[in-house]
């Protein structure tokens, strides 16, 4: 602790002059950036002038009272905005201070007083964060070894596997204010995000926060990650997902990356190399991606790929599964892997979705999953949506340092459940859908509509009552997708749809009953308190896109009279939802029961069907036939990710857009009311009436990578970026990143 108080306080000493106390310059300390004119709350700065102190020391203990540092040092006081504060060296010519908390951002008045004189005033610009860490030289961290307490220098580099410690200042609030002018004890951690990457490879943060027994100082440890180089390794940090580049800084470093010596493998636990592919895994089953694991990747790994391909008797490549840019950090897939990496379309399209093997004809089919180590992330000329097998295939050719591979073969049974009648119905009544990707795979009980519950049409636009929710993607693939059964049969007595999902459009957007979370009696109807878009959809808790009513936009991509005798979506209890009218293209008799009706439709399962209606409750009133799993574990497919935003409030001009210079969605909203927005459920921000945006993004790559190697990250496989900013384009909140 000494020696790094010591490279905080080295500074030169001056004969002391008679005149007032005059100030040229003000700077964050030297050895933790020394930002000219800026710092943040906490933070240490330098103050530079003449007659500032007649004696030259620092704080000593005989100074503190308890654990709190002095706001004076030898006659010498400082003033920022008012407040007095912490005084940590005094010179005649230079004077060093932590700025105490509670210091609003932009400029301030700093005054030096000393011998019953004041200085002018000179201007510091405060930021709510302005980090530095702590350097041995203009280039170089000062890093520790934790096992020593050492210095990390070129003779004892740092190694994967061990823990670092760093220091830093001006990192902004902790969860356990306050930070100024204190001696920290315990754990402290930031309240803020931090994330770092050493060598290009991301590092995992054990803790960040105050460092014990010291005063307004931060401290990391992290691990140095086993993808790591030797040399001087570049460290580059992120806090609130702000990137910091003001300091160039390196890590002396000796390790290698990647495996130079064993081979790299490719192995699942669902089945041997070889062997056979179980039937979960196609379309006779959930239709679920397989579970993938691999081992002792290539030296200089940057990302994998992975593309699972069949040869059909044409001899022509079929691509079943295209999933690239996954982080080399990532060692496996789990199975329905969710959001790790980024979907390609496959061979039977139309959407970014994972194909189950579905090959005609009997005999073994072979199927190949290839997993690919690339040298750099792959680059596109098309849209995400648009890149396909091929195209990967051609664009990481000239990347790939090595190839593992994983052969499964399958062989569909006599009367396969994936081409039944029943799973037929579904099947086709999907391919009607122009606004999302979905498919269908059948277990001979259930067939199973899996999707990531997202439309490609507008959404969001014209709502009028919102809880600032957003649409993100879900993870309703294989296993977790919607079980819809295969053989309904009318129940003994409905079943009350009050609450929750109670079917899944053709688009894989699943539809809801009419009323507010809680029922309609204590919420209301979402669609008369205008809290749906102009496609009857909205965002609910788990910021998950769904439909109350007619899912109109998507209705619109056919001829209206197609709806009468070709579902648009499919109950939860196994009977078809179709459109205004009955398969004779009459107003659809709707009975007093669950708002359907017996008549026989071709393309549906015999027995009921429901029909929509623009009078509430739209869609059902009730389930007629024996209800899916699905229904009562409803809760078990949404995961929030986030606290409520708001109480639900009326807003105009609501739109969702996507920034094209950042890929950014936006959505904003004007209120004419003063509403409050938080984003812990602890904390709260209050925001006067005005044009606000929020902004939105999935983090991919380097970024995504880095989110997930924080502790508190560890299950999740997803991360979005929030910001929140009002119509002049300031932030109104911290901006934050949730992961699930």
């Amino acid at each position: 602790m000494k020696s790094l108080l010591a490279l905080i306080l080295v500074v030169p000493a001056f004969s002391q002059t008679s005149d007032r106390p005059s100030v040229t310059a003000a700077i964050t300390a030297s050895a933790f950036g020394a930002y000219p004119g800026v710092a943040a709350p906490a933070s240490y700065v330098e103050i530079y002038g003449t007659n500032l102190a007649g004696t030259t020391r620092g704080w000593a203990n005989s100074d503190f009272t308890g654990n709190k540092a002095p706001n004076s040092l030898d006659g010498v006081t400082v003033s920022v905005n008012g407040l007095l504060a912490y005084v940590n060296y005094v010179s005649p010519r230079q004077v060093n201070i932590e700025i105490p908390d509670g210091i609003p951002p932009g400029p301030v008045p700093v005054i030096v007083n000393y011998g019953g004189q004041s200085s002018a005033a000179v201007n510091l610009t405060i930021n709510a964060a302005q980090p530095g860490l702590l350097t041995t030289n203009s280039s170089n961290l000062a890093a520790f070894h934790s096992s020593s307490g050492a210095l990390v220098t070129t003779s004892t580099p740092a190694t994967p596997g061990e823990t670092l410690i760093l220091y830093g200042t001006g990192f902004g609030p902790t969860a356990k204010p306050p930070v100024a002018g204190q001696i920290a004890s315990g754990q402290t951690p930031l309240a803020g995000t931090l994330s770092a990457t050493l060598g290009g490879t991301p590092v995992t943060i054990q803790y960040a926060g105050l460092a014990p027994g010291l005063v307004g100082v931060y401290q990391f440890n992290l691990v140095v990650p086993s993808f790591v180089g030797s040399g001087n390794l570049a460290f580059q940090f992120t806090l609130n997902n702000v990137p910091y580049t003001l300091q160039t800084l390196s890590i002396p470093g000796s390790g290698l990356t990647g495996n130079p010596t064993a081979a790299f493998a490719l192995t699942s636990t669902a089945g041997v190399n070889n062997g056979l592919l179980p039937a979960d895994y196609t379309c006779d089953g959930t239709g679920s991606t397989l579970p993938l694991s691999w081992s002792n990747a290539p030296l200089g790994t940057k990302e994998f790929a992975v593309l699972m391909t069949t040869l059909p008797g044409d001899g022509t490549t079929k691509w079943n599964w295209v999933l690239y840019h996954i982080p080399a950090t990532v060692t496996s897939l789990t199975k329905d892997s969710f959001l790790v990496g980024t979907l390609g379309v496959g061979s039977d399209g139309p959407g970014t979705i994972y194909n189950p093997p579905c090959s005609q004809g009997p005999g073994a089919k072979l199927y190949t999953y290839t997993l690919y180590a690339l040298s750099a992330a792959p680059t596109f000329s098309v849209p995400a949506t648009q890149v396909n097998g091929q195209l990967v295939t051609d664009a990481i050719s000239s990347l790939t340092l090595a190839t593992a591979t994983l052969n499964l073969s399958y062989s569909r049974p006599t009367n396969p459940p994936g081409s039944s009648t029943a799973c037929g119905y579904i099947v086709n009544s999907m391919r009607a859908s122009k606004s999302g990707a979905s498919s269908v795979n059948c277990d001979g009980k259930y067939a199973y509509i899996s999707s990531l519950g997202i439309t490609t049409q507008p959404m969001m636009n014209g709502i009028t009552s919102t809880n600032l929710q957003v649409p993100t993607p879900q993870n309703f693939l294989g296993a977790n997708g919607w079980k819809i059964p295969l053989a309904p049969t009318i129940a003994a007595a409905p079943t009350d749809v009050t609450d929750g999902p109670i079917g899944v459009a053709i688009n894989g957007v699943p539809i809801f009953n009419p009323c507010t979370q809680g029922g309609c009696v204590t919420g209301g109807d979402t669609k008369v308190l205008g809290q749906l878009d102009n496609c009857n959809g909205h965002a609910g808790r788990a910021d998950d896109y769904h439909y109350h009513a007619a899912p109109n936009c998507m209705m619109a991509d056919q001829p209206a009279n197609y709806w009468d005798t070709h579902p648009l979506g499919w109950a939860l209890d196994g009977f078809a939802i179709f459109g205004y009218h009955d398969s004779d293209g009459t107003t659809a008799l709707r009975d007093a029961i669950c708002g359907g009706n017996t008549k026989p439709n071709p393309n549906s399962p015999a027995g009921y069907s429901y029909h929509v209606t623009d009078a509430s409750p739209y869609v059902a009133a009730c389930l007629i036939g024996v209800p899916s799993p699905d229904l009562p574990n409803q809760s078990a497919k949404y995961h929030p990710f986030r606290q409520p935003p708001v109480t639900p409030f009326v807003d105009s001009n609501m739109t969702l857009t996507t920034d094209p210079t950042d890929g950014y969605q936006v959505l904003q909203f004007t209120s004419a009311i003063t509403f409050k927005t938080n984003e812990t459920g602890t904390d709260s921000y209050s925001n006067p009436p005005g044009t606000y945006k929020i902004r939105y993004i999935e983090l991919t790559g380097t970024a995504l990578a880095t989110q997930l190697a924080l502790k508190p990250n560890s299950n999740a496989t997803a991360c979005w970026n929030f910001q929140f900013l009002n119509s002049a384009g300031a932030t109104t909140q911290p901006t934050v990143t949730y992961c699930k």
